[in-house]
């Protein structure tokens, strides 16, 4: 046994484990590629201020998540939390948005990092598939967004997740809500904490997961009875979008996102089969995140997916996915002369596509044998020194376990057609 593990609260991805999540990410990433979204990779880790700006100050993430370290040569440095920060940052930092073609569309996947109490669900080291449209206001955005992340749920065959959608308002209703929201909540029995997060941003205050704090919030006053004339309306053409394209949601008034950023359309994909940490993804509009970042205005929007959550979600519902097969053809050779043979038939095999391992190491048939039934191969290739001679190699079928001998020029053809 070696002396270390994985550190508290992470886990490491295993095969055959690991395939599930590669068709996860892959799933989720289908639709954002064929809509104009391109990839963009970020660094693991970013200036503590940027979170601290874009996250926002009072949030659980940058006040008790976030891992942040300092450098030696006195940077103070934060390991990702979240994707959507950086992801601006990087396009801002490049000026993407200053080459004509507004929105910039880009979808990112990535492990991210905050330090909370693990459990099922919830973990400190965790992966996610993310897309942001950047630099337009426009409803349509926002409901391309929603129905491209439950067309990737579909695609994976999920049925029992629901889609809650809220609108935040803007910089001109949403300050009039702050301060009724405010008063109601000075009239509240709740701790300093909870009390000093009132002032800075009462809204975190609604997402507050406690009981006793929840059943205080019974009455509380709602965002959508403050809303503006142009965030309503907005809001009804996200929700008849979505409703066009047969994406069935719940108007959710108290739903709010633990982000400072986030203004107007908000949302959020929950499993019901996953217990307290129901929630499997979610986003929704940040207008004002850019120049928080020292940028110019760039109405934005977008969406993180967990990988590890969709994964749980998944087996809640009993859903197998289709995985391709790692070894498609296993080669056994029986002695040197073919061991340099069937080695080149392998080579040839994968410049082809087709999956093909081989069986390292001096074993025996019977060792080797077995690790081609390991290997969940569908067809076995075996040559010895008669069957070289005699110009063939011995292709077994390992479903039906028929073997027939295949001429060595020909095996690659020959499992080509097989395999389609």
């Amino acid at each position: 046994m070696s002396t270390f593990k994985a550190p508290k609260g992470t886990y490491d991805l295993i095969p055959p484990e690991s395939a599930k999540f590669l068709a996860v990410r892959e799933a989720i990433a289908a639709p954002l590629r064929n809509s104009g979204y391109g990839y963009i990779e970020t660094p693991g880790f970013e200036n503590v201020e940027l979170f601290a700006r874009g996250v926002g100050e009072s949030t659980d993430i940058v006040t008790k998540e976030m891992y942040a370290f300092e450098t030696k040569g006195g940077d103070r440095l934060a390991l990702r939390p979240e994707g959507t920060a950086s992801v601006l940052r990087a396009a801002l930092e490049a000026n993407l948005h200053k080459l004509g073609n507004l929105p910039v569309k880009l979808w990112y996947s990535g492990s991210y990092y905050r330090y909370e109490r693990p459990q099922k669900g919830r973990y400190r080291h965790f992966s996610q598939v993310g897309a942001e449209a950047i630099g337009a206001e426009d409803p349509a955005l926002d409901a391309e967004l929603i129905i491209l992340a439950d067309q990737a749920y579909r695609t994976l065959g999920l049925r029992n997740f629901r889609i809650l959608l809220n609108s935040l308002g803007d910089k001109e209703c949403r300050p009039v809500y702050r301060a009724a929201l405010q008063d109601f909540l000075r009239g509240l029995d709740l701790d300093e904490e909870t009390l000093r997060r009132a002032d800075i941003n009462p809204l975190r205050v609604l997402d507050d997961k406690r009981d006793d704090v929840q059943k205080q919030l019974v009455g509380a006053p709602l965002l959508r009875d403050y809303l503006c004339d142009a965030c309503k309306a907005y809001h009804e053409e996200v929700r008849d979008l979505i409703s066009a394209a047969d994406v069935a949601f719940e108007d959710d008034p108290k739903l709010v996102r633990g982000l400072d950023y986030y203004t107007r359309t908000t949302f959020e994909f929950v499993h019901d089969g996953l217990g307290s940490q129901s929630a499997v993804g979610g986003g929704g509009r940040y207008d004002g995140l850019s120049e928080m970042l020292g940028g110019p205005a760039l109405p934005s929007v977008g969406w993180a997916l967990g990988v590890d959550r969709t994964v749980l979600a998944l087996e809640a519902e009993g859903v197998e996915l289709e995985l391709p097969a790692a070894t498609s053809v296993f080669a056994v050779p029986l002695g040197e002369e073919a061991r340099r043979v069937l080695f080149a038939k392998v080579t040839e095999l994968r410049k082809v596509g087709i999956a093909a391992d081989f069986s390292y190491g001096a074993k025996g048939l019977k060792g080797a044998m077995k690790n081609a039934n390991r290997s969940g191969a569908r067809f076995t290739i075996v040559a010895g020194e008669r069957d070289l001679a005699e110009g063939v190699v011995q292709l077994k079928d390992m479903e039906s376990g028929e073997q027939a001998a295949v001429g060595v020029n020909e095996i690659v053809a020959e499992l080509e057609s097989r395999l389609g």
